[in-house]
């Protein structure tokens, strides 16, 4: 991997792993850090900023940049703040992420699925799916402000564990320290945490999480199964007494690592279904933008109706990416054909229904319909044959019948 040491270097970082980190960052894209520069204005000089970049971490006097604070509104009603470094200081980071992740993806929990290679959130949804048909309860986690708050010695520690690189240990102990620059300018400076959005903090958060709580639960708790996908954890009981037992246990644990269940997201839910009828508050939970509640289902095999506790898009995912479909203000491109419009907006929709019709895809079914619906409102402003909405929706139906693989949510639903 190393090659011949670099002569008159600290460190020993392999060139070609510079160059895979950029590649790596090119293809994520992403939008420019504190000093404003893009993907391509680095590219204006790519081969001379590798080459310092390579030059300052393997002679130690790499330090990274500010990182750019950006807030994005959440479902809640509030924020949470993304840290979006440098792009030089991105590459870097992706260094340190492709020499640490082959060794410490072999030791992550079965029930561990956050962001390593071969194993995705669509995982994470299918497993705690048939656990929810086998257990009755649900212990829905949410710890509070977890990327703000992980401790930093406990976080270096976890990585020492898993490697004797030099340069590794000291540069992941100067990436969390970088100060965040907030939109009115003010400069912060933290004393925990990782910023969410950096490169490396995926791999950081997953190695904490692993030692903080999937090694501790599969100690203390063997016989018990849980998905958690980095900060995002579902563990599933038989029983009422065992769960409230288990969350008690849990934040006690939690606390004793610096983290903190939040006490108002943070429930106890029932899987009610046909076989369960019993009456509880909390009869759903969302995981990994999927809702799971009691749903309408078909056994094919037996031929036989019945409602089972499943998981389908969650109404905040759905609402969201109505939002962005408004945003895009179709019903205003009338300078566009419809050919074009297609173009311009399948890759994101075909990304949206590759994820949420993996599972109860009936779910989506409005979200079909309110793309139609800015179809139709753009036909009615450009054809004036076509302003009453009767003639619209008798012309988009002539549309999906002739090229019905125009648009990639009519291979979904085509209802109007």
């Amino acid at each position: 991997m190393h090659g011949p040491r670099n002569q008159g270097k600290s460190f020993d970082i392999p060139k070609r792993l510079v160059w895979g980190a950029y590649l790596k960052v090119r293809e994520n894209k992403g939008a420019a850090g504190v000093d404003g520069v893009t993907i391509e204005r680095f590219e204006k000089n790519l081969k001379g900023n590798l080459y310092q970049l390579w030059n300052r971490m393997s002679s130690g006097s790499y330090f990274p940049g500010e990182v750019r604070a950006v807030e994005i509104p959440n479902s809640g009603g509030g924020v949470r703040v993304l840290g979006i470094p440098n792009v030089v200081d991105r590459i870097a980071q992706t260094v340190a992420v492709m020499m640490l992740e082959p060794d410490v993806e072999q030791v992550f929990h079965d029930d561990s699925f956050g962001y390593g290679p071969g194993r995705s959130a669509l995982d994470a949804v299918a497993v705690c799916r048939k656990r929810c048909f086998r257990n009755d309860w649900v212990l829905d986690m949410d710890i509070r402000k977890f990327f703000d708050t992980v401790p930093w010695d406990l976080m270096e520690k976890a990585v020492a564990h898993h490697t004797d690189q030099k340069w590794i240990l000291l540069y992941v102990g100067r990436w969390p320290r970088s100060p965040l620059r907030v939109p009115d300018g003010t400069l912060v400076r933290r004393d925990k945490g990782t910023p969410q959005g950096a490169a490396i903090s995926p791999l950081l958060a997953n190695l904490f999480m692993h030692y903080a709580f999937d090694v501790w639960m599969k100690r203390e708790f063997p016989g018990i199964r849980f998905e958690r996908y980095c900060d995002d954890v579902v563990v599933h009981c038989v029983s009422e007494r065992q769960a409230r037992f288990v969350w008690d246990t849990v934040a006690r644990r939690l606390a004793d690592v610096g983290l903190e269940l939040h006490p108002d997201k943070t429930r106890l839910v029932y899987c009610k279904d046909s076989r369960r009828r019993r009456t509880y508050e909390q009869i759903s939970f969302t995981f990994l933008g999927y809702q799971f509640r009691s749903r309408e289902a078909f056994d094919r095999r037996r031929g036989v109706a019945f409602t089972g506790f499943l998981p389908g898009v969650s109404p905040d995912k759905l609402t969201e990416m109505s939002r962005r479909i408004r945003s895009w203000r179709l019903h205003r491109r009338v300078n566009l054909t419809l050919d074009y419009l297609a173009e311009d907006i399948n890759q994101v929709v075909r990304g949206w229904l590759a994820y949420f019709t993996r599972f109860y895809p009936t779910a989506v079914g409005p979200l079909c319909q309110r793309i139609n619906g800015h179809l139709m409102r753009w036909a009615r402003k450009k054809y004036k044959r076509l302003r009453s909405r009767k003639r619209a929706r008798a012309w988009l139906k002539g549309v999906m019948e002739r090229a019905p693989g125009m648009f990639a949510h009519w291979a979904v639903s085509s209802a109007l």
